[in-house]
């Protein structure tokens, strides 16, 4: 090696066993999961000035990626106001600055204020400003931004090290003044009472699961916060929530299977909570929302995909249904307003959003609203106001840029208020998306979201970029990106394969790709590669994933090397066995009822042994492959992929692995979106580097 070019970095190999069912397994790289050894610091500054040194070379696509991002982003921009009582509330961002600043400003009738990006408003309040709190740290984020229901007052809580404990602050906003109430180690979120008197929030156990409610009165210490809820079955997260009617305060204590919902009304934050229903029934899941003298109820009890109805509240054990359970339809939930519910839903892969009025009885009349694209992603946007009559919506597809919509009940009618920005010479004519369905090995029908550049024809020639996930029943709908336009337009096909284990498909598509059957996830997508490559949408093909469709990365590595030019994996769950077989990891027992329980099950344990990535390298060639991770994650944690990799190198040195850590960040990477630019120009310029186009 040169003098300006690092060493391959090679991890020592350290004897560590570990025996399940009677079978011993060495496990040479666990050192790696201390992230205070300094060793295991150093290591991954090894791996990154190694990683930085193969794709020196890119320096220059890199710097024309980010300009590209930069020049189609509107810099200086806002989100379109919402109603709230007397204020108007939005978002907007400052050209050079890294974080958004929220706003409100009063309401003069009911047309929102004429705001414009970069132009002061008169009157304008600012709430909170990331950039002001993010001022001297390399990581900033803002885990809650709520106002209380007299609009007096601020409840925030701020992180700067990617690890999802944050600080609760309390601000009155009539003065702008902070309280003196600072809380440490709260998790996301949290509700005010009726009054504004009282914030409810939640705090983590030390696998890092939202594990317990408290009640904080503003003005007093934190000592004598007074502990409302905790959860004692480590399978389940809680949480507390006001509903939009403002109403009643609900805490939701929910597994992967199971829900429990209590309430409280909010005028009484000091009342005890009474358990809806009938309490938690195992493999029932529900949720709930209020309105006037009922509450709505959507649960999965003998529908696997979902039925609703309503209870009355004075008895809640009182089911009447008004939308039956359908196979080819999954209900996902219902926002409930005063005259109306909106109810969101699936069918054949896409979602829906229907508006569900006059149902109480049997004069339910369910509209659905109607789009025009045939691949789209619609959901339930900002909707704070319970009186409305006014529906917002978010709109995208893989060829229209995220828009907002209200949608009019009264004369059913959508009105366009914004679309996203895309500066220079954009035009959505120059794109076209497609629909594709793949054939599994078992005769399932997968579906694939298609976009390319207009002209591109699909005759076997063009590179592709794969993406997938695949688990918790979490869809990946077609969604625009400024980012991947620096794609399509050097030619590239951009595809999603919507596999098993996703919600794409409803509730048994869920079920089809968990637990023992989880490998559907990975032939799934495999199949879909070679169907791309069968009907010439993909010459050469680079996969990419995160998260749990890191682990999809990782699986398809193994299954289908020869398949991919290159494999990027970001933040991946690569080393799945070992995680799920420790309790004392963050968020590992709450995982059992996804993967299974390998402590418990000789035949669970067999399973993920034989699919878990970290666990199945070989000596075989590997595709290049680019595992991107961050020191402070905790939901996978950054060791995972550098056991992976170190593996990798060692079993198969022939393989171009390389592994990239952010040092300051957490589970989403770097937080300025300036920052975030530069973190995704570099993945993007290593994918089309393996794909030939860079």
């Amino acid at each position: 090696m040169s003098e300006t070019q690092p060493a391959k970095p090679a991890a020592p190999r350290r004897e560590h066993a570990r025996t399940h069912h009677g079978d011993t397994v060495d496990d040479p790289y666990a050192w790696l999961k201390n992230p205070e050894d300094p060793e295991t610091l150093d290591y991954l500054r090894a791996e990154n000035a190694y990683t930085e040194s193969r794709t020196a070379h890119l320096a220059g696509l890199r710097k024309a990626i980010f300009g590209e991002i930069k020049g189609r982003t509107q810099e200086t921009d806002l989100s379109v106001p919402v109603r709230k009582r007397g204020w108007w509330y939005y978002g907007r961002t400052e050209e050079g600055k890294q974080y958004g600043i929220q706003c409100r400003v009063k309401a003069a009738g009911d047309t929102p204020p004429q705001v414009e990006a970069g132009v002061a408003v008169e009157g304008e309040e600012i709430l909170v400003d990331g950039n002001e709190l993010a001022e001297g740290h390399d990581f900033f984020s803002l885990g809650t931004c709520d106002v209380s229901p007299d609009g007096n007052l601020l409840a925030y809580a701020v992180n700067y090290s990617g690890d999802e404990r944050f600080t609760l602050r309390f601000r009155d906003l009539r003065t702008g003044e902070d309280f003196p109430d600072d809380i440490p180690n709260v998790f996301y979120g949290g509700s005010w009472s009726l009054d504004g008197s009282v914030f409810f929030y939640t705090k983590v156990d030390d696998a890092w699961r939202p594990y317990q409610v408290w009640r904080h009165v503003l003005g007093e210490h934190e000592d004598k916060d007074v502990l409302v809820y905790q959860e004692v079955d480590e399978r389940f997260w809680t949480g507390i929530d006001l509903t939009r009617s403002e109403r009643y305060l609900f805490i939701v204590s929910g597994s992967k299977i199971t829900t429990e919902v209590r309430y409280l009304d909010a005028a009484d934050p000091t009342g005890e909570f009474t358990v809806f229903g009938n309490g938690r029934e195992q493999g029932v899941e529900l949720s709930v929302d209020h309105q006037g003298d009922r509450f709505w109820v959507l649960h999965n009890r003998n529908a696997e995909n979902f039925t609703l109805g309503w209870t009355p509240v004075e008895d809640t054990t009182r089911f009447h249904e008004v939308i039956p359970h359908d196979e080819a339809v999954r209900l996902e939930s219902a926002d409930a307003f005063r005259d109306h519910v909106v109810v969101s839903m699936r069918r054949a892969g896409l979602s829906q959003v229907a508006i569900l009025e006059g149902g109480a009885g049997g004069d339910a009349n369910l509209t659905e609203i109607q789009f025009d694209e045939p691949i789209y992603s619609v959901g339930l946007g900002e909707n704070p106001d319970y009186e409305s009559r006014q529906i917002r919506l978010s709109y995208t597809s893989l060829v229209t840029p995220s828009s907002v919509y209200d949608y009019d009940i009264d004369d059913a009618e959508l009105h366009l208020r914004k679309r996203t920005p895309v500066l220079g010479d954009f035009d959505p004519a120059d794109y076209v998306q497609y629909r594709e369905w793949a054939t599994a090995a078992d005769g399932t029908k997968v579906p694939i979201s298609i976009v390319a550049k207009a002209g591109v024809e699909a005759d076997g020639t063009a590179p592709c970029l794969l993406y997938g996930y695949g688990s918790y029943e979490h869809s990946i709908d077609p969604y625009f990106s400024i980012a991947r336009l620096s794609l399509l337009d050097r030619g590239v096909v951009f595809a999603i394969a919507h596999v098993r284990g996703g919600g794409e498909m409803g509730r048994q598509w869920y079920e089809q790709g968990k637990l023992l059957q989880k490998k559907h996830t990975f032939t799934d997508f495999v199949d879909c590669a070679n169907h791309l490559v069968d009907v010439g949408w993909a010459d050469r093909i680079v996969a990419r994933g995160g998260s749990a469709g890191g682990l999809l990365m990782g699986a398809v590595a193994n299954l289908a090397p020869e398949r991919f030019a290159g494999i990027l994996a970001d933040v991946p769950f690569v080393d799945a066995l070992n995680t799920i077989l420790d309790p004392t990891m963050p968020l590992t027992v709450i995982e059992w009822e996804e993967w299974g329980n390998p402590l418990e099950s000789p035949e669970v344990y067999a399973y993920m042994k034989s699919y878990s990535p970290y666990e199945n390298v070989t000596g075989d060639t590997y595709p290049p492959i680019l595992a991107v991770t961050s020191l402070n994650d905790t939901r996978v944690g950054f060791h995972e992929p550098a056991k992976w990799i170190a593996k990798l190198r060692h079993e198969s040195p022939q393989s171009d692995v390389l592994l990239k850590t952010e040092m300051e960040a957490g589970h989403g990477g770097r937080s300025g979106r300036y920052d975030a630019w530069e973190e995704e120009a570099f993945n993007l310029a290593w994918i089309l580097d393996r794909l030939g186009t860079a």
